[in-house]
C-alpha cells in the first residue's frame, strides 16, 4: 500500500512546474530558449550572458499562464541595449554626447569637494605666541605625552582617490596625521599646553584654516578628527538612502534636490562660528554630496551602450583627478579656508541649469514600466537627434504603443534578499569595495611615516602630489588591464597584487628589521625603510584599482531598477573602509598594526571570491532582477579544445527538482537508466 501512494505521488508530481532557476543562475534548457532574444550577447569580448527568467506562472487556475503572458511587458522593450539605444543612435546621437558632457563636468566641482579636507583641516606647526618659533611643535626635537619625536614634522592630509567613485571613486580625505605633540616646556605633562594663545605655520597655501581658527590642538586635536569623521559619516548616509530614493522617484528629481541642498549646507559651512557647527554641517554637506555622486554615476552608466561604458567612466575619473591637481593653486589663490569652501561650492550653481537640460534616465523609464513618460522622451530624443521614424526597424514604438495602459512597476533594493545570485554579488563587491579603500589608508600610513629619511616626502606638496600621481597610474593602468583581462580578471590582478604587497610588508619588513639588529648581516635600517615604501607604492597603486573597479562593475552587474541602491552599498562599504582611519587616529593609532592584519587577511578572502563574480565586459546591462540574476559565471580560463568543462552550459543543464520522485518508481524503471537519462556504457 506505502509503494502504491509512493508511485502515485510520483504520477501526480509529474505535472509540476520546475523551478525557474538552477543554483548557478541558468534557465532549464526549454526556458533558455523560449528567453533568447532577451539574452543576446552585445558583443564578442565577454564570456557572460544574461538571460532572463521566464514570467512566473500564478498558482491558481487553469489558464495561469495566460495571465503571466498578459502581465509579462514585451522582451523587445526591455531589451534597451539591443533595440531602444540603437534605434535612438545610440553614442553616435548628438543629444546623448552632450549628455555624457554634462555628467562629466560636475567630477572637477566634486574632485574639488573631496579633496577639500585636506586644506581645510590640514594640522599645521604651531607654537605659543610671543615664544618665537624657536619653540615651534614641528621641526624640532620634541619630549612630551607622546614620547620621543626627534626632528618630527607634522605629516599632511592623506588624500586619498577619487577617480572610480564617480566619478566614481569617491573618496574622501582621511588624514594620515599623528596626534599632535604637547608644547615642548618644562614641568609636568599638564603644563605644556598652558599657553593661551598660539601662532601657526600653515603648509597648505592657506593664511588661516579651520584649526588655526579655533586652537584644535593639544587637547583639542581630537575635535579635527571629529571634523573629518562627520563628512564620511555623512557620504555613507547620503549613499544609502539617496540610492533606495533615486531607484523609486528617479535619478533627475534626487540630482537636483541634492544640488540644491549641498548649496544650502556647503555655503553655510563657510559662515560657522565653531567647530560643532562645522562638524555638522559637513555631515549635510556630505549627504547632499553623495547624491550628487551616486545619481551622475547612474546615469553616466545608463546613457552608455555596452563597449564604451568603461572609458567614459574613467574619463569622469580622470576630470575628477584634475580637481585634486588644481586643489594646491586653488587654496594659494583663496588664501582663507571660508572664501575657499565658498569657491568650492559655488561651481554647482551651474548644475541648477539641469534642471531644464537634463532629462530622467530613459533606460530606468523603460525598466519600471513608465511607458507613458517614455515615448514622450523618447520622441523629443528622436527629434534632437533628427532620427527618422523608418529607421525603427524593430518596431519599438509600436511595441511601446501597446504599453502604454501599463502600470509601472518600481522594485527597492531590499528585493535583492530574495534572490539566489544577484545578492551574493553585491556582497562580494562590498567586502572587496570595503578591503580596497580600508587597507589604502594602511599603505599611505606606512609610505608618509618615513618622511624623515625620504628627501622626496618633506613638505605638504610632495606627500599629496606623490598620492595623486599614484592615483593617476591607478587609473590609467585599470584602462589597460580591463581592456585585455576584462572587469573579472582586472579585478583579481588588483587584488592579488594588493595581497601581496600587504603581507611582504607585513611579513618580509618584520624579518628584514630583525636581521638587521645583527651587525654582520650587512642590512640597515634604511634597507627596511626603502622596502617598505616600495611595498607602500605598490599596495596604494593597487588597493586603489581594486576600489574604483568594484564600484564600476557593481554598476554594471546590478540591474538598473535596483542600480542606484546597489550602487550605494558599494559605496557606503567604501566609507566604511575609509571611516577606519579618522578612527585610528582619534584613538592615538592605537590598534594600528591589528588594523593592518585584519584588511590583509581580507585581501585573501576576496581573492577567493571574485572567482565568483560573472563577467560583464561587453554584455547588455541588466533591465531587471530576472535578468541580474542570470549572469552566468563562466571560468576564467576558456578550457581547452576536447576538454571537460567544469561549469555545464545550458544546453547541458539538467532539472533536478524531480529526483526523489524518480527515486520512489525506480523500479520501473530500464536498467542503466538514471534521473538525466541513459547512462552511456
Amino acid at each position: 500500500m506505502a509503494i502504491d501512494r509512493r508511485r502515485e505521488a510520483a504520477g501526480s508530481g509529474a505535472g509540476r512546474q520546475p523551478p525557474p532557476a538552477e543554483e548557478n543562475g541558468s534557465l532549464p534548457p526549454g526556458d533558455a530558449a523560449a528567453s533568447a532574444p532577451l539574452g543576446g550577447r552585445a558583443g564578442s569580448g565577454g564570456s557572460a550572458e544574461i538571460q532572463p527568467l521566464p514570467a512566473l506562472h500564478p498558482s491558481g487556475g487553469p489558464h495561469s499562464s495566460c495571465c503571466a503572458a498578459a502581465a509579462a511587458p514585451s522582451l523587445l522593450l526591455l531589451d534597451y541595449d539591443g533595440s531602444v539605444l540603437p534605434f535612438l543612435g545610440g553614442l553616435g546621437g548628438g543629444y546623448q554626447k552632450t549628455l555624457v558632457v554634462l555628467t562629466w563636468i560636475p567630477a572637477l566641482f566634486i574632485g574639488f569637494s573631496q579633496f577639500s579636507d585636506s586644506f581645510l583641516l590640514d594640522q599645521p606647526n604651531f607654537w605659543c605666541r610671543g615664544a618665537g618659533k624657536g619653540t615651534e611643535l614641528a621641526g624640532s626635537t620634541v619630549t612630551g605625552r607622546w614620547g620621543d619625536m626627534g626632528n618630527w614634522t607634522s605629516p599632511p592630509a592623506n588624500p586619498f582617490s577619487t577617480a572610480a567613485w564617480g566619478t566614481a571613486s569617491n573618496r574622501s580625505n582621511s588624514s594620515d596625521t599623528p596626534p599632535l605633540p604637547s608644547p615642548p616646556g618644562k614641568g609636568n605633562n599638564d603644563s605644556n599646553c598652558d599657553c593661551h594663545a598660539w601662532d601657526y605655520g600653515i603648509r597648505t597655501g592657506l593664511v588661516q584654516n579651520v584649526v588655526s581658527k579655533w586652537d584644535l590642538v593639544c587637547d583639542n586635536a581630537w575635535k579635527v578628527h571629529i571634523a573629518k569623521f562627520s563628512l564620511l559619516v555623512g557620504l555613507i548616509f547620503g549613499y544609502l538612502i539617496t540610492g533606495c530614493i533615486a531607484d523609486w522617484v528617479g535619478r533627475r528629481p534626487v540630482l537636483l534636490f541634492s544640488i540644491i541642498f549641498i548649496l544650502i549646507f556647503g555655503l553655510t559651512v563657510a559662515l560657522s562660528v565653531n567647530v560643532t557647527m562645522f562638524s555638522t554641517l559637513r555631515f549635510f554637506e556630505g549627504f547632499c554630496l553623495a547624491g550628487v555622486i551616486l545619481t551622475l554615476y547612474a546615469l553616466r552608466i545608463e546613457l552608455c551602450p555596452p563597449g564604451k561604458r568603461f572609458m567614459i567612466t574613467m574619463v569622469a575619473s580622470f576630470v575628477a583627478m584634475a580637481g585634486q591637481f588644481l586643489m594646491p593653486g586653488l587654496a594659494a589663490l583663496c588664501r582663507d579656508w571660508q572664501v575657499l569652501q565658498a569657491l568650492i561650492i559655488c561651481p554647482f550653481l551651474l548644475m541648477l541649469l539641469y534642471w531644464s537640460i537634463f532629462p530622467e534616465s530613459l533606460r530606468w523609464l523603460m525598466a519600471t514600466q513608465q511607458f507613458e513618460a517614455a515615448k514622450k522622451l523618447i520622441l523629443y530624443i528622436t527629434q534632437k537627434n533628427c532620427v527618422s521614424p523608418e529607421s525603427d526597424i524593430k518596431g519599438v514604438m509600436p511595441e511601446l504603443e501597446k504599453e502604454l495602459s501599463r502600470r509601472p512597476k518600481k522594485v527597492c533594493i531590499v528585493k535583492v534578499v530574495g534572490t539566489r545570485n544577484l545578492w551574493k554579488n553585491i556582497v562580494v563587491l562590498c567586502v572587496n569595495s570595503l578591503t580596497g579603500y580600508g587597507i589604502h589608508h594602511c599603505f599611505a600610513r606606512s609610505m608618509m611615516g618615513h618622511e624623515v629619511k625620504v628627501p622626496l616626502l618633506e613638505n605638504f606638496y610632495a606627500d599629496y602630489y606623490t598620492m595623486a600621481s599614484i592615483a593617476l597610474a591607478s587609473c590609467l593602468a585599470m584602462c589597460v588591464v580591463v581592456r585585455f583581462l576584462g572587469r573579472r580578471g582586472g579585478l583579481l590582478l588588483f587584488m592579488i597584487l594588493t595581497a601581496l604587497a600587504s603581507l611582504l610588508q607585513l611579513g618580509l619588513l618584520n624579518l628584514i628589521g630583525k636581521y638587521s639588529q645583527h651587525p654582520d648581516s650587512g642590512m640597515s635600517d634604511s634597507v627596511k625603510d626603502k622596502f617598505s615604501i616600495a611595498f607602500s607604492i605598490v599596495g596604494m597603486f593597487a588597493s586603489h584599482a581594486v576600489g574604483s573597479l568594484s564600484v564600476f562593475f557593481c554598476a554594471e552587474i546590478t540591474p538598473t531598477v535596483i542600480r542606484c541602491g546597489g550602487l550605494g552599498l558599494v559605496l557606503a562599504s567604501a566609507g566604511f573602509g575609509m571611516l577606519t582611519a579618522p578612527i585610528i587616529e582619534l584613538h592615538n593609532q592605537k590598534g594600528y598594526f591589528l588594523h593592518h592584519i585584519i584588511f590583509a587577511c581580507c585581501t585573501l578572502i576576496c581573492i577567493i571570491c571574485i572567482l565568483l563574480l560573472p563577467e560583464s565586459r561587453d554584455q547588455n546591462l541588466p533591465e531587471n532582477i530576472a535578468n541580474g540574476e542570470h549572469y552566468t559565471r563562466q571560468p576564467l580560463l576558456p578550457h581547452k579544445k576536447g576538454e571537460q568543462p567544469l561549469l555545464l552550459t545550458n544546453a547541458e543543464l539538467k532539472d533536478y527538482s524531480g529526483l526523489h520522485d524518480v527515486a520512489a518508481v525506480g523500479d520501473g524503471l530500464p536498467e542503466g537508466a538514471t534521473a538525466n537519462g541513459m547512462k552511456s556504457m
